[in-house]
């Protein structure tokens, strides 16, 4: 097969031996006999029998079993017989149990939660077979399909684009990019399927847009299950606190086992009584053994679970919780991979002055200094958005959140802080038309209804693209026009914020003739068509 990213869209039909009408109901037939079901294959679900026995395998287990046999032996040989070391090794043993139960109770919980959470995730796909199109599970799709995509639709297999409109996907799965990223159906030049502009892959999301694709990979074959085949291969790894205790307990054996053989040719040698040094020195090697540690552990792990459970965290194993306390170091390249996934507009700077913003995540709580110096700068990213701000709901144990990408939605957070009513303001300048962000332009705009009949363009993304673009900026209630001397004050304040370590946008606006303008007429810098900074808003 010729790679598939470098084809024409209408050469993909002939190369996947597909068409636009889909493929027909025999030859669907066929290619799932050959390619199997599309989807990765299961975890063996384990018996009860093999979920519980693994609780005695470990090494401090192993030394409470021992010693309970131990005790047992002592109780035996001692005539008349102690009751005490009957009690003694019957109290061990039940030491044990617990401890097994309450591993097992708390993995087995977890593990029939992440199968039920599985269970909750859709799993069927839209395509177009014999010209009909249908909604079919996602495990039955093949090579050759003509899947239909649509915004919040998730991705169940690698695609490659037939066309597509305004296409923004989410890749986290794949790349762990906290962005969307656009994709189209243009051939690309040769590169490597993964990186390909043109392809959509199974795990990931469709964000904004509408697109059609054709499945070229299912199952074990895709991206996605080449993942699973690794991850699948790496053996399983015993936590910090799993290998402290299989050394203590291998120290705690063979500090009991040379105690117990000293004392016993002591006494031996000395009292001449053997039976009565050997149980003498089982005593004493049982009393060596910590047998109230393991449960201590166990109960102390448990409740550690279920803390983290109220947070909303799944902890399938009990011994995972300690090794996230002993984290030292974590090693990531992704910007919001380890935090809530929240932003929060910290400072606006509007006409040379920066202007602090208090207040933490989406609820509205917090205050905007100078809040009229910079409604204009929140109304302008505010209506420049996709991003929706949701309201608690209490029914549901929801706080304020946002629905959309978290950058715009912490600027419409901002907006509310600086007393902007973000609904009266879609009804009074309702948006006519969107040009999505895209990589290359590193630009967003939207075309809204103005008054008098006239049309103003709002775009938001990179300082230094809209730089380019702009010849005035609004200066302390006025437009002034944007000589070198304000373009560098412009820049210093975008480069001191991101040195800062922070997401730095802008946003401008501009006078449009229609509704429907093309992308040049409303991001292009043109004389005709005055472009006008405002100040960046800084993340």
């Amino acid at each position: 097969m010729m790679a598939v990213p470098t084809l024409d869209p209408a050469e993909v039909f002939a190369e996947l031996k597909s068409s636009p009408r889909g493929l027909s109901a025999d030859e669907v037939l066929a290619r799932r006999a050959e390619t199997g079901a599309n989807q990765l294959p299961a975890a063996r679900r384990r018996s009860l029998l093999a979920e519980f026995w693994p609780q005695f395998s470990n090494m401090f287990a192993v030394v409470l079993i021992v010693a309970a046999a131990i005790t047992f032996l002592a109780y035996a040989l001692t005539t008349p017989r102690n009751a005490a070391s009957l009690e003694l090794a019957i109290g061990i043993l039940g030491v044990v149990l617990l401890n097994a139960f309450i591993g097992f109770a708390q993995e087995h919980s977890a593990e029939r939660t992440a199968e039920a959470l599985q269970a909750m995730v859709p799993a069927t796909a839209r395509v177009i077979r014999d010209g009909e199109r249908t909604e079919i599970p996602a495990a039955d799709l093949v090579p050759g399909d003509l899947v239909v995509l649509d915004a919040g639709d998730a991705i169940s297999a690698d695609c490659r684009l037939i066309d597509a409109h305004d296409l923004l996907v989410e890749m986290a799965a794949l790349t762990g990019e906290s962005r969307p990223t656009p994709r189209i159906a243009e051939a690309v030049p040769e590169t490597t399927t993964s990186d390909a502009r043109n392809c959509v892959f199974m795990g990931t999301s469709v964000v904004n847009g509408s697109a059609r694709a054709v499945v070229f990979a299912t199952g074990l074959a895709t991206e996605f299950g080449r993942i699973y085949r690794l991850t699948s291969e790496l053996p399983a790894e015993d936590s910090p606190l799993q290998r402290e205790v299989t050394v203590m307990a291998r120290r705690v054996a063979a500090v009991a086992i040379a105690a117990g053989a000293s004392l016993f040719a002591i006494r031996a040698a000395v009292s001449g009584s053997v039976v009565g040094s050997f149980v003498f020195a089982l005593g004493v090697m049982v009393a060596l053994v910590p047998e109230g540690l393991p449960a201590t552990m166990s109960v102390s792990l448990a409740v550690a679970v279920r803390r983290m459970a109220r947070r909303k965290a799944l902890i399938k194993r009990l011994t995972a919780v300690e090794a996230l306390g002993s984290t030292t170091v974590i090693c990531t390249d992704k910007t919001g991979t380890l935090t809530k996934a929240e932003m929060t507009v910290q400072t606006v700077w509007e006409s040379g002055q920066a202007h602090g913003v208090t207040g933490v995540g989406y609820a509205p709580d917090g205050q905007v200094e100078g809040a009229q110096a910079v409604t204009g700068v929140l109304r302008a990213g505010s209506l420049c958005s996709d991003a929706r701000l949701l309201r608690p709901d209490p029914g549901r144990r929801l706080g304020w959140r946002v629905l959309g990408d978290t950058t715009e939605g912490a600027i419409l957070v901002a907006a509310a802080k600086a007393g902007i009513d973000l609904a009266a303001e879609e009804k009074t300048a309702p948006r006519v038309c969107t040009f999505p962000f895209d990589a290359d332009r590193k630009l967003m705009s939207t075309v809204h209804q103005g008054d008098q009949d006239g049309y103003e363009a709002y775009v938001k993304g990179s300082p230094q693209a809209l730089l380019e673009r702009c010849v005035q900026v609004s200066w302390n209630g006025s437009d002034v026009p944007l000589d070198d001397a304000l373009r560098e004050r412009v820049t210093a304040a975008n480069d001191l914020m991101a040195a800062g370590g922070l997401r730095v946008l802008a946003v401008a606006r501009r006078s449009v003739a229609h509704d429907h303008p093309a992308v040049g007429e409303v991001e292009a810098r043109s004389e005709e068509h005055t472009s006008e900074l405002q100040s960046p808003c800084n993340l």
